[in-house]
């Protein structure tokens, strides 16, 4: 934009804040020009950078047929559309907010209530931290954010609010766990420079590393707030999606059982774009114990609401217990099985990934494959795989990972069929087709079925790596099929 047409727009609008400038969004953009489609396009780019949750929508697609009357679009459900279509206020329907506090309860175990008059409405996830930043800091004000986390973060909480993110480093020697050491530290340096903290803002279960926060962590990370009196913030969209232990627990358990907790400092971001599939519905929620700014976002919420139709008849599926139920169990089943069909695909290849429970990705570790240990050779990788290899996948520099060579990759998106389509593209790229590696390494995968074999495969893989051919900042396999991108490049 030229700097004349600049001075005609606010600051906000001529500025470069809204992060759109990351490999994360880039990689959207490279599989929009170029998408893979079995028989349209089967040379396109996969998408594997995209979060979402398809895993489960023949079972809604199910309850539809059998509840026609749920929408007001239906003959069935005509009679019902004037109620509906006509202006509503920002509380929303009363039916809405009733059946998502059942449902956050349903998807908590039952553990902990709601109040359906605490439920916020607000246009998805994204939406609702906007809101609540705006509800609790001022421009100039941070919030801690322990890394890595969520890419479009630095959009979602900072380009209109003006707040400031302090990241808490985190690394893999404790699988990215953030410790109080580390909020201590980083809050302090804060303070030293005359920043003002206002709060902690957490995503559990984490994206992008998939894992939830057990007990013990959780009562840290509340000890914490409560002595800086300070806000905490919990991003639980994902919570239904947990698969294994340990199990989800909510911040709401936690300050149920904590006693001389202020309240007050505790919110909850929740939406049904994750657990339940549905990102193009744009619930989202603010459920806060905090009275002022449950007014305060409820008036914002007129800036984002959902519309009626929608709160309609996400009312009447949330309001079938038996639905829910079913599918709270169906979706941790299905990630699960996901989760482990992708993580087998790529061990057999010698990758590894962060040992994770929830979510719809896997952050996967490619550290051995970077010619140096820095984020220039991990970008130099990630353009190979996304124009090369043609998958889109997310660099852990776009979470602001404090390690490089973690790559962030999405596994619900699709079916089956594309995803086992994804793993042989980067077996193609990792290993090379079978038939042009030497004896020594036919050997080795033909044992690899042995715990001992296995370790030994792994480490002549990682000696392979060791004396690869360079190209820039990524190690280039040597032993790669004719047929490889990365030969063709």
């Amino acid at each position: 934009m030229s700097q004349g047409a600049n001075q005609l727009l606010s600051k906000l609008a001529s500025s470069d804040k809204h992060g759109e400038a990351s490999p994360y969004f880039d990689g959207w953009k490279a599989y929009d020009n170029n998408p893979y489609h079995p028989i349209h396009n089967p040379h396109g780019v996969i998408q594997m950078g995209l979060a979402e949750n398809q895993l489960c929508s023949d079972l809604i697609k199910e309850w539809i047929r059998k509840n026609p009357q749920a929408s007001i679009c239906t003959a069935q459900g005509i009679d019902s559309f004037s109620d509906i279509a006509v202006f509503q206020d920002y509380h929303g329907l009363k039916q809405f907010r009733q059946a998502i506090a059942a449902f956050m309860e349903r998807a908590r175990g039952g553990r902990v209530s709601f109040e359906a008059e605490r439920v916020v409405m607000s246009g998805g996830a994204t939406g609702a931290n906007e809101t609540l930043m705006f509800c609790l800091a001022d421009p100039g004000d941070a919030f801690l954010v322990p890394t890595p986390y969520y890419a479009a973060f630095d959009r979602d909480l900072r380009w209109r609010t003006g707040i400031r993110i302090i990241s808490v480093e985190c690394n893999s020697s404790n699988n990215f766990q953030v410790t109080k050491q580390a909020l201590e530290s980083t809050y302090l340096k804060a303070q030293e420079t005359g920043i003002k903290i206002k709060g902690l803002i957490i995503a559990n279960p984490s994206n992008p590393l998939g894992t939830s926060l057990d007990r013990e962590n959780l009562e840290s990370l509340v000890s914490f707030i409560n002595d800086k009196q300070i806000h905490l913030v919990c991003d639980e969209i994902y919570a239904a999606t947990v698969f294994a232990e340990p199990k989800f627990i909510s911040v709401a358990e936690i300050i149920q059982e904590m006693v001389h907790v202020n309240r007050d400092l505790i919110h909850i971001v929740y939406s049904l774009s994750k657990d339940m599939g549905l990102p193009g519905f744009r619930v989202g929620v603010v459920y806060s114990y905090n009275d002022a700014v449950v007014s305060c976002a409820r008036k914002m919420s007129s800036f984002g609401l959902v519309s009626s139709q929608t709160q309609s008849f996400v009312a009447a599926m949330l309001s079938d217990q038996r639905f829910v139920d079913n599918f709270l169990v169906e979706v941790s089943k299905r990630v699960a099985k996901r989760h482990h069909m992708f993580t087998e695909g790529l061990e057999e290849m010698g990758i590894s990934c962060l040992r994770s429970n929830a979510g719809l990705y896997v952050l996967m570790d490619l550290r051995q494959m970077l010619k140096a240990q820095t984020f220039e050779s991990e970008i130099a990788l990630w353009r190979v795989i996304i124009n090369k290899v043609k998958i889109n996948i997310s660099p852990g520099s776009s979470f602001h990972c404090s390690e490089p060579g973690w790559f962030r990759v999405c596994f619900a998106n699709m079916d089956e069929d594309t995803l086992q389509i994804g793993l042989e593209r980067i077996k193609d790229f990792v290993l090379g087709d079978k038939a042009s590696k030497n004896e020594n390494y036919n050997c080795i995968c033909n044992n690899k079925r042995e715990n001992k074999k296995r370790k030994s495969f792994q480490k002549n893989l990682k000696l392979s790596f060791s004396s690869m051919m360079y190209d820039e900042h990524v190690r280039s396999p040597n032993l790669m099929s004719p047929h490889s991108p990365l030969l063709r490049a």
